[in-house]
């Protein structure tokens, strides 16, 4: 039986791992009914509330002409999102994060030749289907930034501490079993030079196994054997012994991750994320990023995402052994590689030629302006061969020659060697935007769709005034042209909501 589980494919191993992450931190914050999504969308609210919800009202460029962000690469929100959509129930409002719809689809941008991003900018006019009165001067505009890939064989050895929950809940079956079999697999698929340790918790954390090579196979799987559910859930015990544990075992020139699996309620210690990683922060000190990969049905994902966030990593969200193996195989590269550290997009629209903007999600990752430059300012972690995308809605103004400029692009980012600061940036026109939605690349499509599935999911004006059946047709179009298997899950999800 070991022989059959440890010869199982990495992205499988890993995605389980990641599977029960997410689902614990999320448990942590889930709160009742909400967090398990409901049976049909949620009704409208009021006309006061609706105007505070983020989407209805752009930004004028008189005012201010600068949109500043922290960039994002989480996905967890479409994840979880899609799993409670194909089970017939609708996730709640306030845990759809357009951008990380966005994200969650591959595009076609092209690859810097060194270090740091290339920025790519495009857009269109909207489809006619965009709303009963749409602008003459509306326009899409996707800002885009891709790294560098590299090789697997080039990367860096990794140190990975595995933060395990074993509380009562991870009994079930699918859950401890899954990130066992995980954990074995990936022991098997690392190199021997890695290290691997493992720390557990339910009431307590204790160390499972400290940090270990590779090569020492047989007592990093006798570890995970001897893992077996307990009590409750003390995940800040967990994640503070956890960083600890990374940090005895450091090591100077490799990739050190703490990847926290857990599946449960956090309901014993500190459950707030502030509290936990102001006791972490030392240990971290943006040498030991934090990657949580979350499952489960009842997902709160407000601390697993803060956690991400502040503890310079990521979060995914995995719903089946499929997604865990594309996840798995497609992103591991960029849980064990920084390419950029802090990254932060500052877009500068040029009042003569844009009268007012809005950025498709991000409200939880908006910067001040003054925050651009100040390297003190948290910005995002990004990985090699990954894209980030934002999409904006942007209107021009009357007078617009092709040729002026509707915005400069911006992105500062740390080395993560020496964490000196860099920046890169590119402007588009007016022309560059002016293109018929029907003729723009068949990625923007996916964005276009994915970012307003995401506001109709929010029940936000701009979302409701879009027909989900013209929404889906779009998605259907961008398949065809992509064949990306997971644009047509997009259409299909668009599909049962419509």
């Amino acid at each position: 039986m070991a022989t059959t589980r440890r010869s199982a494919p990495l992205a499988v191993l890993l995605g389980t791992l990641a599977l029960t992450v997410s689902a614990t931190l999320v448990g942590c914050s889930a709160t009742g009914e909400d967090d398990r999504g409901s049976a049909r969308p949620p009704v409208s609210r009021g006309e006061d509330e609706d105007r505070q919800w983020p989407g209805k009202q752009g930004s004028s460029t008189e005012d201010d002409p600068e949109s500043t962000f922290a960039v994002d690469i989480d996905t967890a929100s479409y994840g979880y999102a899609s799993r409670l959509l194909r089970e017939g129930r609708w996730p709640e409002r306030d845990k759809v994060r357009p951008e990380e719809f966005v994200n969650s689809f591959e595009q076609d941008y092209p690859e810097p030749s060194g270090d740091g991003f290339a920025v790519h900018i495009d857009g269109a006019s909207p489809p006619a289907s965009h709303g009963p009165s749409i602008e003459e001067e509306l326009r899409l505009m996707r800002v885009g930034l891709q790294t560098r890939s590299e090789e697997a064989e080039s990367r860096p050895d990794a140190a990975l501490t595995f933060v395990v929950d074993t509380s009562g809940s991870m009994a079930e079956p699918g859950r401890l079993d899954l990130v066992q079999d995980a954990l074995h697999t990936l022991v098997d698929q690392l190199r021997p030079t890695e290290s691997v340790a493992i720390v557990a918790f339910s009431g307590e954390a204790r160390v499972v196994r400290e940090m270990t090579r590779v090569s020492d196979a047989e007592r990093l799987h006798s570890a995970i054997d001897s893992l077996r559910p307990e009590s409750f859930t003390n995940l800040e015990a967990g994640l503070v012994l956890g960083y600890q544990v990374a940090r005895e075992g450091f090591r100077v020139g490799q990739t050190n991750r703490v990847i926290i699996l857990s599946d449960g309620l956090a309901n014993s210690g500190q459950t707030g994320a502030d509290s936990i990683l102001r006791q972490v922060r030392e240990e971290a000190d943006k040498e030991i990023a934090l990657l949580g990969v979350g499952v489960g049905g009842e997902y709160g994902d407000a601390l697993m995402e803060k956690l991400a966030d502040r503890g310079d990593g990521f979060v995914v969200y995995v719903g089946d052994r499929t997604r865990a193996r594309e996840v798995f195989v497609r992103q591991l590269p960029a849980t064990l590689t920084v390419r950029a550290l802090d990254a932060k997009v500052q877009v500068t629209f040029d009042p003569a030629t844009v009268s007012s903007y809005r950025l498709v999600g991000y409200e939880n990752r908006a910067l001040a302006d003054d925050d651009f430059r100040d390297d003190r300012v948290d910005g995002g972690e990004v990985g090699p061969g990954h894209s980030v995308t934002a999409l904006y809605e942007v209107r021009l103004t009357g007078e617009r020659p092709a040729s002026a400029r509707a915005a400069q692009v911006r992105v500062r980012w740390l080395d993560p060697a020496d964490q000196t600061a860099a920046e890169t940036y590119e402007s588009v026109t007016v022309g560059d935007l002016d293109g018929r939605f029907e003729l723009a690349s068949p990625r923007l499509w996916v964005c276009y769709a994915a970012g307003y599935f995401a506001e109709a999911l929010r029940r936000t004006p701009v979302g409701q005034q879009i027909p989900l059946t013209d929404l889906r047709r779009v998605a259907e179009r961008a398949a065809e042209q992509t064949r990306d298997p997971k644009v047509a899950e997009l259409a299909m999800l668009i599909g049962q909501v419509a």
